[in-house]
């Protein structure tokens, strides 16, 4: 009995410290999501700003400071505010664009599957 405690115990301890964001995304998976996102930003290391900015590195870059790209004064404002792309904004943006930065420019409603934001961050990730 006390040898089961014990590994009750360790699974729940393991549990809470689990990253509860892309450390489990597939980025496999979250190269076809990122098909959706390919009609306005490129990534890797050719890429170019198109109608959005360039992705290369954008973990735990400042919002809205991509060299070269115009930005929203919604994006411009958050910069101001010392926002940086971490996992778990990029998680909230994400899951609703206008709702999490209002007034911004982009045009996609976001993705409604947990786990495929999680996939894209994990397949973003790869571009650090």
């Amino acid at each position: 009995m006390k040898l089961r405690t014990s590994l009750l115990l360790a699974g729940l301890v393991a549990g809470l410290a689990a990253p509860a964001f892309a450390e489990g995304g597939d980025p496999e998976a979250g190269e076809k999501v990122f098909r959706k996102c390919k009609a306005c930003h490129m990534i890797g290391p050719d890429a170019q700003n198109r109608v959005g900015p360039i992705l290369t590195g954008v973990v735990g870059r400042p919002v809205g400071s991509e060299e070269g790209f115009s930005y929203s004064e919604a994006f411009q404002e958050k910069h101001a505010e010392g926002a940086v792309w971490d996992e778990e904004m990029l998680h909230s943006y994400l899951t609703d664009p206008k709702a999490f930065i209002p007034g911004n420019k982009m045009a996609f409603a976001g993705l409604r599957k947990p786990e495929d934001i999680d996939n894209v961050i994990a397949y973003i990730e790869t571009f650090q």
